[in-house]
């Protein structure tokens, strides 16, 4: 007997549920030659993919280039796209410490600017590298503390000010689409939210199999008060794709010994009712009412075929109970429904 299922199609505002989060297309870890990213793009699109997330920092600015001249052949009406400001690029053909996450990426800089000028100059950069005339979603990047430390006070006037000007001017003149942050900090987007009339938030690493420290206050105001959440990073920057082996990153880094300890709990689990930890790492964050969209990364062909599959998984509610019995998610986390197999329409 097949398990129902639940068809992944546009939810408010028009967002697919599924998206292509874009760092790869920088050279993230490695770098891609101009055939793989066709051939990885155009996959995605076959299988009915159409929201592409990507950002100036990303490559500093190839994964835009590399992603507007894929969409370019393809109908305006039949994708969305985000890209990101607050940071603008320059020139810089030495090392700096960015040249160690995007491989072989162009000769500049990325430099943090969150003042009115600074966005308009990089949606102005975006939309000359992606060779678009409009942006569905714009999102301030990386505001935050633990981003900024000290500077962090200054740096969220200026961008709450004079950036968040800047932004609803863009959307207002039809520039932009939807406006919001994109962050691996929920609590800046929710400080944010008493600062301005923000559409959604794109939070990375922080709604999780690993971690739920965002279900209260920042999610359950969402829900209150009708902000789309897009969750990127549900694989904490990978260990909840590979597992608790050698060398698994989380959060862009090597993971520390705590959290392979609770992603081998989490795998444990997973084993005795035979389902891939992927799956239920994938499929975890669509349960929650604030979350309209899922991007996972991929960076090649045989990444997405896997994603496709995970996310094809029809997974038991038991699975979600025991992680509940054996404290591995928070008890308030809403769990998917029983045996529902998520499929692309």
């Amino acid at each position: 007997m097949m398990a129902p299922s639940r068809v992944l199609g546009s939810s408010n505002g028009g967002l697919p549920a599924l998206g292509f989060g874009g760092a790869p297309l920088g050279n993230l870890y490695r770098p891609m030659n101009e055939s793989e990213v066709h051939e990885l793009l155009q996959s995605a699109w076959d299988a009915g993919i159409t929201y592409f997330d990507t950002a100036p920092l990303y490559g500093f600015g190839l994964s835009e280039r590399r992603l507007g001249a894929f969409l370019k052949e393809k109908p305006r009406d039949r994708f969305v796209l985000s890209t990101k400001v607050g940071r603008l690029l320059v020139p810089n053909e030495n090392w700096h410490p960015q040249r160690d996450y995007f491989i072989d990426a162009p000769p500049y800089e990325p430099l943090f600017d969150y003042s009115y000028d600074g966005i308009m100059r990089s949606c102005e950069a975006s939309l000359e590298r992606l060779g678009l005339d409009r942006i569905d979603i714009l999102l301030m990047h990386d505001i935050g503390e633990k981003t900024h430390g000290p500077a962090h006070d200054a740096l969220f006037a200026i961008a709450m000010e004079d950036g968040y000007r800047a932004m609803e001017e863009l959307r207002r003149s039809g520039t932009v689409g939807a406006i919001g942050i994109g962050a691996n900090e929920w609590q800046v987007c929710d400080a944010a939210m008493e600062r301005g009339d923000w559409d959604c938030f794109l939070v990375a690493g922080r709604y999780t199999l690993l971690e739920q420290g965002a279900l209260s206050p920042f999610l359950d105001r969402c829900v209150r008060e009708g902000k789309a959440v897009i969750a990127g990073g549900v694989f904490n920057s990978g260990i909840l794709a590979t597992g608790a082996v050698e060398g698994a990153r989380f959060d862009y880094d090597a993971a520390p010994a705590d959290i392979v300890a609770r992603v081998q709990a989490l795998a444990d689990v997973c084993k005795t009712h035979r389902i891939p930890l992927p799956a239920a790492a994938l499929q975890f964050p669509f349960a929650h009412p604030a979350i309209r969209s899922v991007i996972p990364g991929f960076g090649n062909k045989r990444e997405l075929d896997e994603i496709l599959r995970w996310i094809a998984v029809a997974i038991p509610q038991s699975l979600w109970e025991d992680f509940r019995s054996a404290g591995l998610i928070e008890p308030s986390a809403p769990i998917p429904a029983d045996n529902v197999a998520m499929v692309l329409p």
